[in-house]
């Protein structure tokens, strides 16, 4: 190997190096000005700013070969290899790059070269230098690149083990962000906040100024485990309660709209549900002896286009407040609207967020996954077997199970998927017993979990704590054959198992109404807390950890519209379920 060769190869070792200290202002030397930006560069930024980063290159590229001066050369040569990163030439950016001399760019320029040089440390796998190069972008940072810069940052500090940092970046993201890219960076800050213990969370959360958009979801964080906030939800300017001439609050926060409008899909494949909903949602409004607001129900018929329709209604008709629509599909339809100009309760979680002013109230699966996990972590349980149905609902509250568990440190022992016959698996669940396992989920229904029970006893799992999710009430009645579940613990409604004062009892509303029957019930007493939540929304939203009693639970409305439902628990005895006062 010749003497010219071996300089060439320690020249290209040796570029991104470089690239990282001149960045940081690490090289020797002092900073020399570059001269502001020309006409022609000014253009050619413009056109990579419009996404057209291949034209921008080649005229920046150009532009620095006319070049006279350094000061003039080296942003044309910083922005062209931004340039042709973004274009998708990472080769010929890097080689340009390597020519360039940090210490004499700013302004934008200098952000944009300090932004590719730490995203390549990344990529590199080193992460401190990507932190060095993007330690201070101020008010230089190109308003197109400031969310990259702070994803950047945030990848760099979860690397180097400062998840609460990390989160705190992607929060300052969030808000520039839209549709699958805000739902993975919303469950990024969510496993981020997860992997922090009680004591971290609540100091950390205490430490954040107001307004800092971390609060929001680490006070979440805090309601779902159960812990007090140090100071309410930062929710700036987003809900009006003085609109529609509601009169003020009595001394309980009771403020409920002058005129509410129900959107129920009261006709086609989702009425049976509604039904339900709407006699609950009933049963509440005329417990109330106060001065109730004037009630219109609209037929969405279970339809994006139907639940639009309806809330179109409902405005041109007055109603200064909208609970509902029932279906997913409805309620992202009605979320992803431009404006609402009449507040919503929605009653499910849809594929989009509740906007600013709304709120979304919902009894899904994800919730019993995340209650279950919870449950478990409180109990220093951290290995757990999985046994789970196949259905929808199953699949979904299995992975929100255990991607929270995992989250916080817990371990799977195995994961077992059945149909409705379970067959034989107590092999696979001797061997988990044989692992350490701890503790067991079980996301089946009642028929298939009495089938397991023995199963679970002869492998030596059966005297470990098992947690089920509310699907183990469903297919249940018969005490001597519901034994076979006695003490499995599960999440439930307060209303069925403890009695709330604001309704008459479970058994009694079954004997009045059929729609109150059975696994009706809960969404009778879902609809009924939606009426609660319509009627003190105010003292929900305006006050630190101020909550309902409800028939579902105890709710919290989070910083960003969410109602946060905190389960009763219950277990079978002798075949009969039977409240857990104390949660287990």
């Amino acid at each position: 190997m010749n003497e010219r060769t071996t300089r060439n190869r320690t020249t290209r070792w040796l570029a991104p190096c470089l690239i990282i200290l001149l960045a940081t202002g690490c090289g020797p030397g002092s900073l020399v000005r570059t001269s502001p930006m020309s006409t022609e560069q000014a253009s050619a930024i413009a056109l990579l700013e419009q996404g057209q980063p291949e034209q921008a290159a080649a005229m920046l590229e150009n532009q620095a070969a006319l070049a006279k001066t350094a000061g003039r050369r080296m942003p044309l040569q910083a922005d062209a290899a931004f340039a042709w990163r973004e274009a998708g030439d990472d080769a010929r950016a890097r080689a340009l790059a390597a020519q360039v001399d940090p210490r004499r760019l700013t302004g934008p320029s200098q952000s944009r070269f300090a932004l590719m040089s730490a995203e390549w440390a990344l990529t590199d796998g080193r992460p401190a230098a990507a932190l060095a190069a993007l330690v201070d972008g101020g008010e230089t940072i190109p308003s197109g690149l400031l969310t990259r810069w702070h994803l950047a940052r945030a990848q760099a500090l979860e690397v180097s083990g400062n998840a609460f940092a990390a989160a705190g970046e992607r929060a300052r993201a969030d808000t520039d962000l839209g549709g699958q890219a805000l739902r993975d960076n919303r469950n990024a800050i969510e496993r981020l906040l997860s992997s922090l213990d009680d004591t971290t969370l609540t100091q950390q959360a205490a430490a954040l100024p107001m307004g800092d958009p971390l609060y929001n979801f680490v006070g979440r964080t805090l309601l779902r485990r159960g812990l007090a906030l140090p100071r309410q939800f930062d929710r700036g300017e987003q809900w009006r309660f003085d609109t529609g001439g509601r009169p003020p609050a009595d001394r309980d926060g009771y403020r409920p709209p002058v005129k509410l409008a129900v959107l129920l899909p009261l006709s086609g494949s989702l009425a049976q549900a509604a039904a339900p909903v709407r006699d609950g949602l009933l049963a509440g409004y005329y417990a109330e002896a106060r001065q109730r607001p004037e009630m219109q129900f609209y037929d969405t018929t279970g339809t994006a286009d139907g639940a639009l329709h309806a809330y179109n209604q409902a405005v041109e008709s007055g109603a200064d407040f909208v609970v509902g629509p029932l279906g997913r599909d409805e309620v992202t339809a009605l979320f992803n609207q431009p404006t609402l100009s009449t507040p919503v309760l929605a009653l499910n979680r849809g594929e989009v967020p509740p906007p600013p002013g709304n709120a979304g109230f919902a009894l899904a699966p994800e919730d019993d996954g995340i209650a279950a996990a919870e449950y478990l972590l409180g109990r220093e349980r951290r290995n757990v077997v999985i046994i789970a149905g196949s259905d929808d609902n199953a699949k979904r509250s299995t992975q929100a199970f255990t991607a929270r568990f995992t989250e916080r440190g817990g371990q799977i022992a195995a994961t077992l998927e059945l149909g409705d016959a379970p067959g034989d698996v107590s092999a696979r669940l001797t061997s988990a017993a044989g692992a350490g396992a701890d503790a067991v989920f079980l996301a089946v229904r009642g028929p298939q979990a009495r089938l397991l029970a023995p199963q679970l006893a002869l492998s030596g799992l059966a005297g470990v704590t098992r947690v089920g999710t509310s699907q183990l009430a469903s297919g249940t009645g018969r005490a001597d054959e519901d034994a076979a579940l006695d003490g499995i613990v599960y999440p439930t409604e307060t209303w069925t198992t403890r009695g709330t004062s604001s309704l008459p009892s479970a058994s009694a509303t079954a004997d009045m109404l059929p729609t109150a029957r059975g696994a009706a019930a809960r969404l009778f007493a879902f609809g009924h807390d939606a009426w609660q939540i319509t009627a003190y929304l105010e003292r929900l939203a305006n006050s630190a950890n101020n909550s309902l009693q409800g028939a579902t639970g105890i709710l919290h409305l989070d910083g960003f519209g969410n109602i946060v439902r905190t389960p009763s628990w219950a277990t079978f005895n002798s075949g009969i379920p039977t409240p857990i006062y104390d949660g287990g």
